[in-house]
Formats: C-alpha cells, sequence, structure tokens
C-alpha cells in the first residue's frame, strides 16, 4: 500500500474511532445521572471506550502498515515517553503525601501525550 493512501485509511479509521467516541461519551455524560445505580448505568459509562478501542485499533493497523524503521522511531517515542511520564507521576505521588492536591488518572494521558510530542520535536531538531 502506498504511503498516502495508508495515511488517508488511517485518518479515516482514527477520526471514526473519535468520533463514535465524542458520540457515545456525550450520551453516557447525558443520560447516566438518570440512571440508577448498577450495571446499566455502568456499562452506559464505559460505553465510549468502544470508540477509544476503534482508536487504538487504527494506531496498530497503521503501525502494522508502516515500515521498520518508523516502528522503531514510534517504538523509542512511546518508550521515553512513558518512563518519563511514570517518573513524573511516581514524584507528583510522593508531593500528595505533603499535601499537594490529588489529581485525577485523567491527567496522566494528557501527560504522556505531551511527553510524546515533546520527544518526537526534540528527535526530530536533533537529528537533522
Amino acid at each position: 500500500m502506498r504511503e498516502k493512501e495508508a495515511y488517508r485509511l488511517y485518518h479515516i479509521e482514527l477520526f471514526s474511532g473519535l468520533a463514535i467516541y465524542t458520540v457515545l461519551l456525550v450520551v453516557a455524560l447525558r443520560y447516566s445521572a438518570a440512571l440508577p445505580e448498577g450495571m446499566l448505568r455502568i456499562a452506559l459509562m464505559v460505553s465510549p471506550m468502544i470508540g477509544f478501542g476503534l482508536g487504538v485499533r487504527a494506531i496498530a493497523r497503521q503501525l502494522a502498515r508502516s515500515d521498520e524503521y518508523i516502528r522503531l522511531r514510534t517504538l523509542e517515542a512511546v518508550a521515553i515517553a512513558a518512563a518519563v511520564t511514570a517518573g513524573l507521576t511516581f514524584t507528583y505521588g510522593f508531593l500528595e503525601n505533603t499535601g499537594m492536591p490529588r489529581l485525577s488518572m485523567f491527567t496522566v494521558w494528557p501527560l504522556m501525550g505531551a511527553v510524546w510530542g515533546v520527544v518526537v520535536i526534540l528527535r526530530r531538531v536533533l537529528n537533522r
């Protein structure tokens, strides 16, 4: 498969997953409060993860379509981002014991995404 076609297919798959995630998230947030506690409410609240799973599938398929060099560079960036994120979250965990406010687990992924972006940018600048 040619590179442009692979990226076009990737964007269709990824943004379809994100659209499904967004729709299910809006529905879950809108209607969950009206439901009694129980399995139906839990199922509704985790339903956006269907779209998330489709996004993960799109990323995995794109990596499978990529050549070895791209896969290696992606793995390196993700590994560095995961290590830095682990260090930062552990550090903040210790700081919470000193009275710093508790942070939601929802802060971990944006942190890792930001670190991943910084790693990719730094690698590009340093490899010129």
